[in-house]
């Protein structure tokens, strides 16, 4: 070994290894001691001195949400008759038919049938009186617990007053294997 090796070598031998004292990079020093010192800062910052908990976070973030959201209201600001006079324009029909079966076929069957949805072809209702104001506000803003999505923001109002006008122009329309009724009958 030549005397340059030797220096290198502090002594250390197991098993015939002899262990080099080579220094660490620079930059995993610099990388390791300022992991260290932002430790230190966070735990005064969070601990001591009164930085948010992540509640507290959650509760910031969920008014900033709720001050983004339209001031609308689920329920629709037009009368029945002035939506139900959309609904029965053709176009609006076909646009509600089309919307229906991209977006709501999965669920309630391509004729209406109820799948795991319910029936939107027979007089019961589970949400609502069957009225095209009732069907808007459901649509807009969804049955958490039944498993049917808020569709406010995803549809636009058209949209959702042409599935609502498509879905009454199909009431009474006695599809093949429709699921079983449920909620109130409305006459």
């Amino acid at each position: 070994m030549s005397q340059e090796q030797d220096l290198l070598i502090k002594g250390h031998e197991y098993d015939g290894i002899k262990e080099f004292d080579n220094p660490l990079p620079g930059w995993w020093l610099i990388t390791f001691y300022a992991t260290i010192i932002f430790a230190f800062i966070y735990v005064i910052h969070y601990e001591f001195g009164g930085g948010p908990t992540l509640s507290q976070e959650l509760e910031v973030a969920m008014k900033e949400v709720q001050a983004a959201k339209p001031a609308a209201s689920a329920a629709p600001q037009e009368s029945e008759e002035e939506l139900m006079k959309k609904a029965q324009d053709p176009k609006l029909l076909a646009i509600g038919a089309e919307v229906f079966t991209g977006k709501c076929a999965s669920c309630h069957g391509n004729e209406l049938q109820g799948l795991i949805g319910p029936n939107l072809t027979d007089k019961y209702w589970i949400h609502g009186k069957g009225k095209i104001t009732d069907m808007l506000t459901v649509i807009k803003a969804g049955v958490a617990d039944k498993g049917m999505p808020p569709w406010d923001g995803i549809l636009k109002q058209d949209e959702m007053i042409a599935v609502s006008g498509f879905i009454l122009s199909k009431k009474g329309s006695n599809p093949a294997n429709p699921k079983a009724p449920q909620g109130e009958p409305v006459e």
